[in-house]
């Protein structure tokens, strides 16, 4: 595979052959100081090009919207998904995420983006949508059977579509985002420290649900076990793409039943769950992962990078 250039120069490289996915971005006789150096800049990025994004966004609407009230009040009801434009920016701001991570991939670690997404490389978008398939059907009859027959109670809030249009456009890149952050890159330079792939699962799977912030207990448990969920996914089949696929999936859906049923806020200010709930959704989690697994086998995706075929290019 040929390898081409950034814009210094200097070579892209291609990972060694044959290793699975938390192998992807290290180098051999690198040493731990690519992962040091990644995690340092991912997090700082999460800490600083977030929150920057996120206030210009709620500052352009705030403008846009007459400043109407005081910024404070308004940015406060925007981070809680109590306005439609806090939802958008919220999603936008992480989506961030994404191009940090390709820019630390493809300049501190020399790989191109396509091997991010998978180690094929590239992105696999016949397998993402067909496990997109599968987390619709498995999630849904999974929160049905948790309710055991007791009825949904809706209610239509003004602007429903408008709410739903921000959702379907927005969540999943925010899904997306918080794959490649989490999965695609911390999975990986835990990797270059020199852990194993299960260790660098569990890393990755505890930041991710410590990131969530307040939770209780059985919240945290769920939070970490998708994590865990995802990780094993992208060990197993290869790539991101059953972890974008359930990521987005369950937070569409999140977000969609929150719109009418009180409204998004619902969703996003949840801090506790009881442990019948969490059982539940752990149950979800590890049905899709087994279906997506499944799937990926059926598709016989890569699941280590390819042999390299003759020498490096000079």
């Amino acid at each position: 595979m040929l390898n081409s250039h950034d814009a210094t120069g200097a070579p892209l490289t291609d990972p060694e052959s044959r290793v699975d996915y938390s192998q992807v971005l290290r180098t051999p006789g690198q040493g731990p100081v690519a992962g040091v150096v990644g995690i340092a800049g991912a997090l700082l990025g999460y800490a600083v090009v977030v929150p920057v994004v996120l206030q210009l966004l709620l500052g352009a609407g705030w403008f846009a919207g007459g400043r109407d009230g005081s910024y404070s009040a308004y940015q406060t009801r925007a981070a809680g998904y109590e306005t439609i434009w806090g939802l958008v920016s919220t999603h936008l701001a992480l989506a961030c995420l994404i191009p940090i991570v390709l820019l630390l991939a493809r300049h501190l670690h020399r790989r191109a983006p396509r091997w991010v997404c998978s180690v094929q490389p590239g992105m696999r978008w016949r397998f993402l949508l067909l496990v997109v398939v599968v987390a619709v059907v498995v999630l849904n009859l999974t929160q049905v059977i948790a309710r055991g027959g007791e009825p949904y109670h809706f209610s239509v809030p003004h602007l429903w579509w408008l709410w739903i249009l921000a959702i379907l456009v927005t969540s999943p890149l925010q899904a997306a985002a918080e794959e490649f952050f989490f999965r695609g890159y911390l999975m990986g330079t835990l990797g270059c420290l020199g852990l194993n792939k299960w260790l660098a699962v569990i890393g990755s799977a505890l930041v991710f649900a410590l990131f969530h912030g307040t939770q209780n207990l059985w919240l945290f448990i769920d939070r970490f076990a998708f994590g865990l969920a995802a990780g094993v996914l992208v060990i197993l089949t290869g790539g991101l793409e059953a972890g974008i696929a359930a990521h987005t999936v369950n937070n569409l859906f999140a977000f969609g039943y929150a719109v009418f049923q009180g409204g998004a806020s619902q969703a996003r200010g949840v801090t506790s769950m009881g442990m019948t709930d969490a059982f539940w959704d752990v149950g979800g989690f590890v049905c899709v992962a087994v279906a997506a697994w499944s799937v990926g086998r059926g598709m016989k995706v890569a699941r280590r990078t390819p042999e390299r075929v003759g020498p490096e290019p000079s």
